[in-house]
């Protein structure tokens, strides 16, 4: 069931919300995908439409559970480097596993930021001091734009020029 769009309310929840609907967004260019055509290279670059939400659950990783939440990738609950293995998808992993994955990564999250005030901020080397709110309207503007990335590679596939 889609997420309410919230057009009033505390700040907090207006970009959580947000957020939450940018995460969805982004998982519906997946949905109903077969296992091939999510894996097709339209691009030059390594986004696929199983790629790119590969990539944002590992996103979600890096800021929250290894940021925010201190653990060590090792506690994590996937792939949490900052490098192109973010983009990995094994053979073997289908897109109901992906998704899951990103939605185990998501809720995750919430449960990690539900602990922090938007206010509250730490170091972090070469970024430097970053709030929980910046890092809520990061990961806005980041799954909003591989919505649209996704949403550019599932045209293709669902439209493809004659």
């Amino acid at each position: 069931m889609p997420t309410e769009r919230l057009t009033d309310g505390t700040e907090r929840a207006l970009l959580e919300n947000t957020l939450d609907r940018n995460r969805e967004a982004l998982v519906e260019t997946l949905r109903g995908l077969s296992e091939a055509d999510a894996r097709r290279r339209l691009v030059a670059s390594l986004s696929t439409p199983i790629s790119v939400v590969k990539h944002a659950a590992a996103a979600e990783r890096i800021w929250f559970q290894r940021f925010w939440a201190g653990l060590e990738e090792s506690e994590c609950d996937g792939y949490s480097k900052r490098d192109v293995g973010t983009f990995t998808v094994t053979d073997d992993e289908t897109v109901a596993d992906v998704i899951a994955e990103y939605e185990r990564a998501s809720q995750r999250s919430r449960e990690i930021a539900a602990r922090f005030e938007l206010d509250d901020t730490k170091e972090f080397p070469g970024e430097g001091t970053v709030s929980m709110r910046w890092t809520l309207l990061a990961m806005i503007q980041e799954f909003a734009r591989h919505a649209g990335h996704g949403d550019i590679l599932r045209e293709q596939i669902d439209q493809p020029l004659p």
